[in-house]
């Protein structure tokens, strides 16, 4: 079979996101704030990711939405601002440092009153949602190691055609080579196989930023 992708360099990566993201004042001086953390910038999304979240949460037609790893805002701001009339998006974090940033930026872009921010180790938060106020739509970007836990909890509080995301599902190719007693590599590599063998949900692996499954609830 022949080879369907194309391979981008950093010129053709730059002609997609100018073409594909659509990112205003806010998005951008939110990134530029967030690239001046220094490595720990890399935890963002990519401007291409952030657009097709928010179509995505257009297109379904989401009013409630759930995010695991806030950090300083970029992707609940495109989950927010997808959401329909009086949605609500409630995202989880452990940093209050990061969050105080997205807090900030929520009010810029005008979504402030859709987000409810939940300090606190995800897992934990995910546990103390009922099943019966279920969402429409999951952002899974926290801890790698805690990922076949977080697909099991998103699945229990999703309704019926609601969809998650899964993100960095590739590792930067880590996936293939990385070492076997990393518990994020390995926790990566099971949540993977578990969502393209797993009956409940239709699934496709994208190749967007660093990898996303998306998981359609059966």
């Amino acid at each position: 079979m022949p080879d369907k992708f194309v391979t981008l360099t950093p010129e053709l990566y730059e002609y997609l996101v100018e073409h594909g993201a659509r990112q205003d004042d806010v998005l951008r001086r939110l990134a530029d704030e967030t690239e001046k953390l220094g490595d720990i910038a890399i935890m963002q999304i990519a401007p291409e990711q952030g657009a097709f979240m928010t179509l995505l949460v257009r297109a379904m037609g989401a009013r409630r939405a759930l995010e695991l790893g806030t950090f300083t805002g970029y992707s609940a701001i495109c989950i927010a601002r997808g959401l329909g009339e009086n949605g609500t998006l409630v995202t989880c974090d452990i940093s209050g440092e990061w969050t105080e940033i997205a807090r900030r930026y929520f009010g810029e872009a005008g979504v402030a009153d859709r987000v409810d921010q939940r300090l606190g180790p995800a897992l934990d938060t995910l546990r103390e949602l009922p099943a019966d106020e279920p969402f429409d739509f999951a952002f899974v970007d926290a801890d790698k190691a805690e990922y076949p836990d977080y697909y099991e909890e998103c699945l229990r509080l999703l309704r019926p055609g609601g969809l998650i995301m899964l993100d960095n599902v590739l590792r930067g190719g880590q996936v293939l080579e990385g070492d076997d007693d990393d518990a994020r590599t390995l926790a990566t590599r099971e949540v993977n196989d578990r969502a393209i063998e797993d009956e409940r949900v239709d699934v496709a692996m994208l190749g967007v930023a660093d990898g996303i499954t998306l998981a359609l609830k059966r």
